[in-house]
């Protein structure tokens, strides 16, 4: 392994560690805490707003860095989404998203975190998603999705 490509697995290890114990430390790991937010019916709970609103500050603190960078540190160029076009599938998946947020009360990387407790709801949760992508690959590829 060439030294670029070890600072960039370093690199790699250093930023899931940092997300990792933030999700920790903000409760985002705790489905009832993530449930109260987004249940705004009954006892909402908003302290998840101001975890909101720092990862919009650091994301967009880090876009003004990227645009004043000609090219990053450890890679060739940036990849940058390319697709701003709003349609069915970004919808639909979205919806889906929520809705899969909303009645478990876990996204993706809270939900990788916590498979390190072992807990079958979790375990079972992340193969749920695993499955979900393969599925999507499927579609994707029988061209099923690509009619908007």
């Amino acid at each position: 392994m060439n030294r670029i490509a070890a600072y960039r697995v370093v690199a790699a290890l250093l930023s899931g560690a940092i997300f990792g114990f933030g999700l920790a430390l903000s409760g985002m790991l705790n489905p009832a805490r993530v449930r109260g937010f987004l249940d705004i019916a009954r006892d909402w709970d908003p302290t998840l707003a101001f975890v909101l609103a720092g990862a919009v500050l650091v994301s967009a603190a880090g876009m003004a860095l990227v645009r004043r960078m000609a090219k990053p540190l450890l890679d060739s160029r940036f990849h940058l989404p390319e697709t701003v076009v709003i349609d069915r599938r970004l919808i639909a998946g979205s919806a889906m998203f929520g809705v899969g947020w909303g009645m478990v009360g876990l996204c993706p990387g809270p939900a990788l975190a916590l498979l390190s407790l072992g807990l079958p709801a979790v375990v079972l949760f992340v193969a749920a998603m695993f499955a979900g992508m393969a599925a999507h690959d499927r579609l994707q590829g029988a061209r099923l999705w690509n009619r908007a």
